[in-house]
């Protein structure tokens, strides 16, 4: 069963209920205003009757004199003995000799009743007759319900039609209505099966009506999933290639030394050293990959201890200096007293990493200036060079997994990011900090760290 049936049967339902519950309602009212009606009818009658009555020196009903012809042209009148005989009836009964109520006529007390007699629905008024505290006689006044009865079944019927007809318009009108308001989900569907049957992720759901309902919400927040799985399946493209890019080539190197060795049948130092070198790149890259997997899975946790990052610079300073050789000559600024709650071991691993890449992508005789400040509740890192920057439309995504700034496969030697930079990213937000980047071709590049300082 569609949701547009399900919906359709359950506002009709509603709808039923609500029109049952009004229709049992003005049934019940109707009802009792009608017997009100005759009930006062036949209580004024009663008491005009009551009132004119007269009793003989024996105590025994002696006069009774009915009301006028208009009170008495709807009601029957019957006054009957303690000796259950007849006294008086009212001319409309005729010849009628029973009780209108037998039940009343016993009862002894003031009571109203719904009676059948030949047949006829009445509604008849027994009063007992009174003297001294003594029952002379009983008075009944009957009236007939057909009236009543026709209004009441009259009303049953017009009510019972008129919920037909309104279920049956609720139904229809549900239907219409759902149908344009679930439309758009239609289209969720339609687009979610053409996605799966052309793996299209490029394709978007219209939508014409009104963007602030809950469809209109529904569509744009599947709009924007369907972009974001555009976006991470881009990625993970570009990513596998990027990664088979760099697995293929310390691969081919590697192999290509081998059936160089095989061939010469020597094995050479530098051809040793090639492969040594190859194979500690395909480490790195995998131990970087396996890093990144476990820190996305929640399995990477971070020691943190008390950590003096002014001695972790300096250390890191000391370490890198001998890397940079006679290349570059690496600098440290001012440096403030920071100590801070941190993974000593990972932030050294950005700042090594950090710094190993401004050696790196410096040119000879070029400069790496580091220095740490301490502004307020953060302390701030500075690593900056002097190379040739980065392009200002590559910046926004270095920190991305392999990207390059040449749009080629073939690597130049400042061409790639790897994996370090996604890592130091990483590790830096673990840490409830920033990293960013700031660069401009030919006029060296800055990246600068902000850790809060939490103890």
């Amino acid at each position: 069963m569609s949701l547009r049936l399900r919906l359709t049967l359950l506002y009709s339902t509603f709808m039923g209920g609500i029109l049952l519950i009004f229709g049992a309602t003005v049934y019940v009212l109707v009802n009792v205003i009608l017997l009100n009606q005759v009930d006062n009818m036949l209580a004024g009658v009663a008491r005009e009757i009551v009132r004119a009555t007269t009793v003989d020196s024996l105590g025994e009903l002696s006069v009774i004199s009915l009301p006028q012809l208009d009170m008495t042209s709807n009601a029957y009148v019957q006054v009957w003995s303690t000796n259950g005989k007849l006294v008086t009836t009212s001319p409309s009964i005729g010849t009628l000799n029973k009780p209108l109520d037998p039940v009343g006529l016993e009862s002894g007390k003031t009571m109203f009743e719904d009676s059948y007699l030949d047949g006829a629905h009445l509604r008849v008024l027994s009063v007992p007759l009174k003297l001294h505290d003594r029952i002379i006689g009983t008075l009944q006044v009957g009236a007939s319900l057909a009236v009543a009865d026709a209004t009441r079944t009259n009303l049953l019927s017009t009510m019972a039609v008129i919920s037909v007809i309104a279920v049956g318009l609720a139904m229809l009108g549900s239907w219409v209505v759902l149908g344009r308001a679930l439309a758009p989900l239609g289209a969720i569907t339609d687009t979610v099966d053409q996605i799966n049957k052309a793996d299209d992720l490029s394709r978007r759901i219209p939508y014409q009506g009104e963007m602030q309902d809950d469809v209109g919400d529904l569509v744009v927040s599947v709009n924007q999933t369907l972009e974001r799985l555009e976006t991470l399946f881009t990625s993970q493209q570009r990513f596998l290639a990027d990664v088979s890019h760099e697995l293929r080539t310390p691969l081919t190197v590697i192999k290509g030394n081998v059936d160089l060795i095989r061939r010469i049948k020597e094995a050479d130092e530098d051809l040793l050293n090639s492969i040594d070198q190859e194979a500690g790149r395909l480490t790195r890259l995998v131990s970087g990959l396996l890093m990144l997997a476990q820190a996305e899975s929640g399995k990477l946790t971070l020691n943190f201890t008390r950590v003096e990052l002014d001695l972790l610079l300096t250390e890191v300073f000391t370490e890198t200096r001998v890397l940079a050789g006679n290349k570059v000559h690496l600098h440290l600024n001012d440096i403030d007293q920071v100590i801070l709650k941190g993974d000593r071991d990972r932030l050294k691993q950005v700042l090594l990493n950090l710094v190993g890449n401004a050696i790196q992508y410096t040119p000879q005789g070029g400069d790496v200036f580091l220095s740490l400040s301490k502004l307020g509740d953060q302390a701030r890192i500075i690593v900056r060079d002097t190379g040739p920057g980065i392009p200002a439309d590559d910046l926004p995504y270095i920190f991305e997994r392999f990207y390059r700034a040449e749009k080629s496969r073939t690597r130049s030697k400042t061409s790639g990011f790897g994996l370090g930079l996604s890592i130091a990213k990483w590790i830096v937000e673990q840490h409830g900090g920033q990293i960013k980047a700031e660069s401009k071709e030919g006029q060296g590049t800055t990246f600068v760290i902000w850790l809060n300082i939490v103890l």
